[in-house]
């Protein structure tokens, strides 16, 4: 099934930080846009046929618009380089409906939230959704200096007080520091939540700081993969509902092999982050390269991400 898409204008275009701005998306002729919730991205369809997922930065509760914010990043792939170089306000954009794979925990004693950089964007949703049921929370946010942190005045403006909550770190700065995941976790109430965005290594550390944690109180959101993409070939695919077969050669993912044989497959991120390739394994052993699924969801292997992962068995049969 073709993923839900839409069609929305681009409103407004603001500056929040260096490298950093935001993109007001309204409905084209008004009215309401798909409800969405906390911790939840939408895909924007770019014009070279680039799919890149951006978190929702607004309140759940609007309706009337989405906001996203893209860091301009010179060393990536190009998605976010087209769009600061190319969209302009009034710009009719093709975007996915909103998914959330990093789900806010409401009922949860005491939530902590750990940003690095651009990392904010989903953490700052959940903070507004925190606020307006008057859960307690607090944010860590490290940024390379006070320019590059994006959204400092719309957090500090939430109500008098907040300011109790924040906790900034700015490496970059005189006598600037890394924030100490460690201290910070261990800090932590043992009934807390705690959610993590960012920078690889700095989930890559939050990862290893929380690993005597309940599995179900710690939430992670990457950005991009942390291991290359199974390209080793060498193994068949059978695709269960045509009943087709594809050689995976190597050097090719499961998805370049479907897309090379002229089969429609959902994706988006292509690096096994997003989930929007999340495919049912029928038969045969993936070899998981995602940063979506769980250990326990791996070790099941029940579905695999067809953009990044590959196969220790001579076939994987799937549900295509």
């Amino acid at each position: 099934m073709a993923e839900s898409t839409m069609q929305v204008r681009v409103k407004r275009i603001g500056y929040e930080a260096e490298s950093i701005n935001s993109y007001e998306l309204v409905a084209p002729g008004g009215g309401d846009l798909v409800p969405f919730t906390a911790g939840c991205h939408i895909d924007l369809h770019l014009p070279n046929g680039m799919i890149r997922s951006y978190s929702l930065v607004n309140e759940q509760s609007e309706r009337k618009r989405y906001v996203v914010a893209v860091n301009r990043d010179d060393a990536g792939r190009g998605g976010s380089r087209l769009i600061h170089d190319t969209v302009r306000v009034g710009d009719i954009m093709t975007i996915s409906h909103p998914r959330n794979n990093f789900v806010l925990q409401e009922n949860a004693a005491h939530s902590v939230l750990i940003a690095g950089g651009i990392g904010i964007t989903p953490l700052l949703a959940m903070i507004r959704r925190l606020e307006g049921l008057g859960r307690s929370w607090q944010l860590f946010y490290a940024a390379r200096t006070r320019f590059a942190a994006a959204f400092l005045d719309e957090l500090h403006a939430l109500r008098p007080g907040v300011h109790q909550n924040l906790h900034m770190t700015f490496d970059h700065a005189p006598l600037g520091r890394k924030l100490d995941l460690a201290a910070i976790v261990e800090g932590a109430a043992a009934d807390a939540h705690l959610y993590c965005c960012g920078p690889a290594s700095m989930l890559e550390a939050f990862e290893a700081a929380t690993t005597d944690r309940p599995a179900d109180q710690v939430h992670v959101e990457y950005f991009k993969a942390k291991e290359k993409p199974a390209a080793e070939g060498g193994f068949e695919v059978r695709l269960a509902r045509s009943g087709r077969t594809l050689t995976v050669q190597p050097g090719k993912t499961i998805l370049s092999a479907l897309l090379d044989a002229g089969i429609t497959a959902n994706y988006a991120c292509a690096e096994g982050v997003c989930g929007t390739c999340e495919t049912r394994v029928i038969e045969g052993i993936p070899d998981h390269r995602d940063q979506f699924l769980s250990k326990e969801e791996r070790a099941a292997n029940r579905t695999l991400m067809i953009c990044c992962s590959g196969s220790k068995s001579p076939t994987l049969v799937l549900d295509l």
